[in-house]
């Protein structure tokens, strides 16, 4: 009886440990899941362990490998616009399903999700503001919103803050990532591409300043359009930029691509992209540019000194 006893007990302590073994990789994935949740965050890349608030800190760029981590709309306007100058514009606009269209769930119940989920409207914000104390109007496409997708709103927010520009006199900087067109909305979607088009088009007869800045990923529609009609294109490094998908282009031309094929390295290298910014030099980089276009008043003290030296001439 006692043997009996005995061998129950050693059987389960065994399976104990065997239990204990089994589970042991999905402590592990629990464990890496809470670290990146919590006050630690591992980078995708590296794997570095760095504290959240230094990462935060450093506009989410790792500082080990200098991976540029995604970041929401939000964190895109504090990280450029200067504190208590943002006005946001068009917030009432909100996406319909006019095709009433449905895949694997309706388009409106997806969207009402996403509103939900997200606590965004649609995949843009724009909106007046200043950086480092000069006029901008600004549009930053959030990827969290169905991959950043263009919309009727996306396109109308645009087109109405470009619109504000032109009519202000201000430069216009849309922060772009997107998957392209939005597909729920069929034709009425590709219609935006050519409407913020002819906006960006008025913008530059009134010779005006627009600069996009491609993160990643930066594809499709979005792409074919706005994204590449900027005076000066800048990108974050190594994000993904193209129109159709790698996988795509190699079934069609059943080639092996290079690995860099559609990086914002390898857009610089074929003069696409005009320069690669660090997030973390965006803010001063896009000031300098900024400054450097503005129109040069004629002050005074200007006036005075021309006329000096015209006297000065005339006299010898």
């Amino acid at each position: 009886m006692a043997n009996n006893e005995e061998s129950r007990g050693l059987k389960s302590l065994f399976d104990w440990f065997a239990n204990r073994r089994k589970s042991g990789s999905t402590s592990l994935e629990r464990q890496e899941r809470e670290i990146a949740d919590g006050l630690w965050h591992k980078c995708s890349k590296c794997g570095v362990l760095a504290y959240t608030k230094d990462l935060k800190a450093n506009q989410m760029v790792c500082v080990e490998c200098g991976h540029h981590n995604r970041v929401d709309s939000d964190e895109r306007i504090r990280q450029l616009i200067d504190n208590n100058t943002w006005k946001p514009l068009d917030e009432h606009l909100r996406p319909t399903d006019p095709l009433e269209f449905r895949d694997r769930k309706l388009y409106s119940d997806r969207l009402r999700e996403m509103q939900e989920k997200i606590g965004l409207i649609d995949a843009v914000k724009t909106g007046l503001g200043q950086i480092n104390s000069l006029p901008i109007a600004l549009g930053v496409m959030d990827f969290r919103f169905m991959g950043g997708s263009m919309g009727s709103v996306v396109g109308e927010r645009l087109t109405r803050m470009i619109e504000q520009a032109t009519q202000r006199r201000y430069p216009v900087v849309i922060v772009c990532t997107s998957g392209g067109a939005r597909m729920q909305e069929g034709m009425l979607s590709l219609m935006q591409m050519a409407k913020i088009s002819a906006a960006l088009q008025r913008h530059k007869d009134a010779r005006l300043l627009y600069i996009p800045v491609l993160t990643n990923p930066t594809t499709g529609g979005v792409t074919a359009s706005f994204a590449m009609l900027g005076d000066i294109i800048l990108a974050e490094p190594k994000a993904t930029i193209g129109f159709a998908g790698r996988r795509v282009i190699e079934q069609t031309l059943r080639e092996k691509l290079p690995d860099d094929f559609q990086t914002a390295e390898d857009l610089l290298l074929h003069g696409f992209v005009d320069d690669i910014v660090p997030r973390t030099q965006l803010k001063n980089t896009l000031t300098q540019l900024i400054a450097l276009h503005q129109p040069v008043l004629t002050t005074p003290h200007m006036v005075l000194w021309e006329t000096m030296s015209l006297t000065s001439t005339a006299a010898e």
